[in-house]
C-alpha cells in the first residue's frame, strides 16, 4: 500500500473496457467503494486490489478482456505479491461459473446484478472486517468532468439474432425518474456541461412503467423533465442508442423544441435490407429507413445523424451488401460505426445457414468503412467556416506545445472527434463559441471568438 494512502481500508485500481454504460458502472462501484472507505489507485503499484469491469458484447470484446486481466495479474506477480483481481460486468455475467477453473489469477468474479455488493466482494478478498455489513448508500458519482453519461435503463427485450446483451444483462428496466433527476442534478451541481442518457434501447424508456407510476413515462417527456432540472445552468443533454421504431412524433418535437437538448441523434439501423433485418429480428426496409431519414432532416433543421452497420450477416449476399452501401452514401450520415458479424456463443445467427467467410466479411467491412469515413470526413470538413459553441474537456501535450481539447454539440463525446484549441483561449469546463479553421478526419481545429 502506498504511504500516502495507509489511512484508508485499501486502494483499488480501475480498468473500464467496453461502451459508456460500464463507465457509468465503473463509477458507482468506486463511489460505493470510496464511501466505504477505500480510496483509489492511479497506477497498478500502488494498488491493494484491482478491478476490472469487463465487456462481452463480442467475442474480440471477451478475448480483449481476459487479456487485459491476464497481462495486468502478470505484470503485478514481480515476486513479492501479486495483486488481487476482481472481474466485473460482462464476461462474469456471460460465462458465470465456468470462469473460476479458467482464470485462477482471479480472486472474484461479479456479475452485472451483483455489483452494488462491490463493498462486500473487495471486503472478502482483502480480509476487511467490518461492525456491520455494509449498506447501499445513497451514492453520488464520482465523475470529474465535463461530460457525465447518465444510465436511464438497464437490459434489452429486443433479442436481436445476433446480440447477446438480454443474455448477459437480462429484461429491459427503465430507472425511475427520481433517480435520474437526483443524479442530473447532483452531477450539474458538480460542474458537469453536458449530459448524455445513455441505455440499450434508450426509446422505449418508461413503458414498463406501472401504470400509477407519477412523473414522466415517455422518453420525449423524460428529455424535457431533464431540460427543466438543469435549465438555471448552461448545460446539454443529448440522448444515444435510439432505435427506428422509437422516433415518435412526440420525441422528433421534443429533440426539435426544447433548447437544452442537442439535435443529434443516434440510430444504429445495422442494415437497410427488409429480408436482412428480418433474420436479425428486427423490423424495418430500405423504404421505411430512407422515410424516416428524410423526415428527421425535414423536421429537425440541421440536425446530426449517427448510425450503425452490421456487415456480413449470414446469407447476406453482395447485392445487399451493395444496397446497404448505396443506402449509406444517399443518406449521407455524419457518423457511422461498421462492425463485421461475429458469431457470438448462445445467439441463433451463430448457427444460422450461410456463415461469410473471414476474408468476405473483411473485404465488405472494409468498403463500408471507407465509404463511412469519406462521408464522416467530408460532414466534419463542413464545419470549417461555420461558428458553434464547444465545451472544453481537458488539456493535451503536442509537439508543438499545449493544447485544450473540446467538442462540438454536433460530436458526441468519446466517439466523434474532437476540437483543438490554443491552450491560452479557455479552460477546462468552459462552454464557448469557436470559429472553426480546419479539420483533419473527425477533428477541427478552432479558435475562441466572442
Amino acid at each position: 500500500m502506498a504511504e500516502e494512502t495507509r489511512d484508508a481500508l485499501g486502494t483499488v485500481y480501475y480498468v473500464t473496457l467496453g461502451c459508456a454504460k460500464n463507465e457509468v458502472d465503473t463509477d458507482r462501484m468506486r463511489s460505493l467503494l470510496r464511501s466505504a472507505g477505500y480510496e483509489e489507485a492511479f497506477d497498478p503499484g500502488d494498488a491493494d486490489i484491482a478491478l476490472v469491469n469487463t465487456c462481452s458484447f463480442l467475442a474480440s470484446a471477451t478475448e480483449e478482456s481476459i487479456e487485459a486481466t491476464l497481462a495486468l495479474a502478470e505484470e503485478s506477480a514481480d515476486g513479492v505479491r501479486s495483486l488481487p483481481i476482481v472481474m466485473c460486468g460482462c464476461v462474469p455475467s456471460r460465462y458465470g461459473d465456468d470462469l473460476p477453473p479458467e482464470l485462477p489469477e482471479v480472486a472474484a468474479f461479479v456479475k452485472t446484478d451483483e455489483e452494488d455488493a462491490i463493498v462486500s466482494v473487495v471486503d472478502g478478498v482483502l480480509g476487511v472486517e467490518r461492525a456491520a455489513p455494509p449498506f447501499v448508500p445513497d451514492v453520488k458519482r464520482t465523475v470529474e468532468g465535463s461530460v457525465a453519461y447518465v444510465k436511464i435503463s438497464d437490459g434489452c427485450d429486443r433479442f436481436c439474432s445476433f446480440c447477446a446483451i438480454p443474455y448477459i444483462r437480462g429484461r429491459y428496466r427503465s430507472r425511475a425518474w427520481e433517480d435520474i433527476r437526483s443524479e442530473v442534478v447532483d452531477l450539474v451541481g458538480e460542474g458537469v456541461r453536458e449530459i448524455v442518457l445513455i441505455g440499450q434501447d434508450t426509446g422505449i424508456w418508461g413503458e414498463d412503467f406501472a401504470e400509477d407510476v407519477a412523473g414522466p413515462r415517455t422518453l420525449a417527456q423524460l428529455l424535457v423533465a431533464v431540460a427543466e432540472a438543469v435549465r438555471p445552468e448552461r448545460v446539454w443533454v443529448r440522448v444515444l442508442y435510439l432505435q427506428p421504431e422509437g422516433m415518435t412524433d412526440e420525441l422528433i418535437a421534443a429533440i426539435r423544441d426544447t433548447p437544452e437538448v442537442v439535435p443529434y441523434i443516434d440510430i444504429p439501423v445495422q442494415h437497410c435490407s427488409a429480408r436482412v433485418l428480418k433474420a436479425m429480428n428486427r423490423t424495418g426496409s430500405e423504404e421505411e429507413l430512407d422515410a424516416l431519414f428524410a423526415r428527421l432532416r425535414r423536421e429537425i433543421p440541421g440536425m446530426i445523424l449517427r448510425t450503425t452497420y452490421l456487415v456480413g450477416f449470414p446469407g447476406e449476399t453482395f447485392e445487399e451488401h451493395e444496397r446497404m452501401l448505396a443506402f449509406m452514401d444517399r443518406n449521407g450520415f455524419d457518423y457511422t460505426s461498421v462492425f463485421a458479424f461475429s458469431p457470438e456463443d448462445g445467439t441463433r445467427a451463430a448457427k444460422m445457414d450461410g456463415q461469410l467467410d473471414d476474408d468476405e466479411k473483411l473485404e465488405r467491412t472494409q468498403a463500408a468503412q471507407d465509404l463511412a469515413e469519406a462521408l464522416g470526413f467530408a460532414a466534419t470538413a463542413a464545419h470549417v467556416g461555420e461558428r458553434a459553441e464547444v465545451i472544453v474537456d481537458g488539456v493535451e501535450e503536442t509537439d508543438e506545445g499545449v493544447e485544450l481539447i473540446g467538442h462540438a454539440w454536433f460530436q458526441a463525446p468519446d466517439s466523434d472527434g474532437a476540437v483543438h484549441l490554443d491552450a491560452t483561449e479557455a479552460t477546462v469546463g468552459d462552454i464557448v463559441e469557436v470559429e472553426f479553421t480546419d479539420s483533419f478526419c473527425y477533428e477541427l481545429v478552432g479558435h475562441v471568438v466572442g
